[in-house]
């Protein structure tokens, strides 16, 4: 019995963190040792600032803030779109750095031929040290601070740890109900595809008469089918992700 027991929880801890499924219908993105799966928006590689560091999949920052330089820029889960899911994972930010968790984005170009910024289609949980980024005091009411729809929404109540501990966040997309959970506390809900979407989005930097472009992929964000790429920022500085895994509502 003793043995039958030792070997139940090897088992539980290579399922949790071998990069297995831990039940049918949930996927491991990122397993602590294989970026698998992932490449840079736009890119058919994952960019060299992205690495694995002790289990974790990292950022290391340019110091150019959101001037992405060539072997940076943002990356995305290619290998499977999401529609109905809940999103786990852990991120740690460095003093004064910025980052962000994307859902349901596209690869978008723009009419030179190049691509758009990702956060034209994809709504963003922003990632944040609350205490040093001026993005802290920006936006409305806090809702360009950690978990918050950013520039939208205001994560409440603001209970993110400090740069260098590790946050825990939660994002479920059901049906166009989205929900962010912060370190096991609900703090955003919304509704897409909505007239109250849409009004959001008019009174945001997204606006129809600030940014068309964008305004009109979020309004649809999703696209035809109301599904999109996972993905994380680059925005100049360092950044730590691991325990990412999917769960797909069906």
């Amino acid at each position: 019995m003793k043995k039958l027991l030792m070997m139940a929880a090897m088992v539980s801890m290579l399922v949790g963190c071998g990069g297995q499924k831990e039940d049918p219908n949930t996927i491991v993105l990122f397993d602590g040792t294989s970026l698998e799966g992932w490449r840079g928006y736009g890119k058919d590689h994952v960019p060299s600032r992205w690495s694995i560091e002790d289990g974790c999949l990292k950022f290391k920052g340019s110091g150019g803030g959101e001037a992405q330089t060539g072997e940076g820029g943002d990356i995305i889960y290619a290998a499977q779109k999401f529609k109905n899911f809940e999103l786990e994972l852990e991120w740690k930010i460095s003093k004064g750095g910025n980052s962000g968790i994307f859902y349901l984005a596209q690869e978008v170009k723009n009419d030179k031929g190049g691509w758009e910024p990702i956060y034209v289609s994809a709504p963003e949980c922003q990632v944040l040290d609350n205490e040093r980024h001026p993005d802290a005091k920006l936006g409305i009411d806090g809702n360009r601070q950690s978990s918050s729809l950013y520039d939208m929404i205001p994560a409440k109540p603001q209970n993110s740890k400090p740069a260098g501990e590790w946050n825990k966040v939660k994002i479920m997309v059901y049906k166009g109900t989205v929900v962010h959970f912060q370190n096991d506390v609900p703090v955003v809900e919304y509704h897409l595809w909505t007239p109250q979407w849409t009004e959001m989005l008019q009174k945001s930097k997204f606006s129809e008469e600030k940014w068309p472009v964008a305004f009109n992929l979020l309004n649809n964000c999703g696209g035809e089918n109301h599904e999109g790429y996972i993905g994380f920022q680059d925005h100049g500085d360092d950044v730590w992700f691991r325990n990412i895994k999917v769960k797909v509502l069906e």
